[in-house]
């Protein structure tokens, strides 16, 4: 049986995944030790090969896998993909919330994935989100960058309707404003409900929420 200490520091780092508590963090780590040494070998590979194999996109900041791109290895296959339209960007606060509404299939536009949300308490998001970055972002693609790819027509918040989501909405919605672009910038209809999560939502619940932005 391992010692007390490997066991205590495995559940505190389960217990920093989204939405993990220390009971099921301690759960979790009794469950590896339950299976076969092979079971936990194999697990600590996939975690390695994962991280190894996976790039963070340097336009959008999503991590992804693919090696489809061959003009820039450092853009994921959609920011990369001429056909998408380069006007609209939609902004969320994690990878997991792009995957949702890239397979509602309502959504043709670019991304930018903000790295999480701000309490509401606190008073300092830069260390919470990557706000600085999107505003860099924004700015590279404006009409007067000689470098501009397209101009920003729409900028969609498709952030969570929860207290922590609005007040991260708000934040950026602000810091948009500052840059004084011609840019609309919108959010989601109410197609969500109020406390929802955008990861756990439907495709059809995703594609209302867009017709209804606003």
């Amino acid at each position: 049986m391992p010692s007390s200490e490997p066991i205590r520091r495995l559940e505190e780092i389960f217990a920093h995944f989204p939405g993990i508590g220390p009971r099921q963090a301690r759960r979790f780590v009794y469950y590896i030790l339950s299976k076969s040494p092979a079971f936990a070998r194999e697990f600590a590979q996939l975690v390695e090969e994962v991280r190894r194999a996976s790039s963070e996109c340097a336009s959008c900041h999503r991590f992804f896998a693919e090696r489809t791109n061959t003009k820039d290895a450092s853009l994921c296959h959609i920011c990369s993909d001429s056909s998408r339209e380069r006007g609209t960007l939609m902004i969320v606060a994690r990878d997991s919330d792009f995957e949702t509404v890239e397979k509602s299939g309502a959504y043709r536009g670019l991304y930018f994935i903000l790295g999480g949300t701000v309490p509401v308490l606190d008073k300092d998001p830069e260390k919470r989100i990557r706000l600085k970055t999107l505003l860099e972002r924004i700015a590279n693609v404006a009409p007067s960058t000689p470098t501009s790819s397209a101009p920003i027509a729409e900028i969609i918040l498709s952030l969570n309707t929860t207290p922590e989501g609005e007040h991260t909405s708000t934040i950026v919605k602000d810091a948009l404003k500052r840059l004084a672009l011609p840019a609309r910038i919108t959010v989601l209809g109410r197609g969500l409900s109020t406390g929802a999560e955008l990861e756990y939502a439907d495709g059809e619940t995703i594609r209302n929420a867009l017709l209804g932005r606003k």
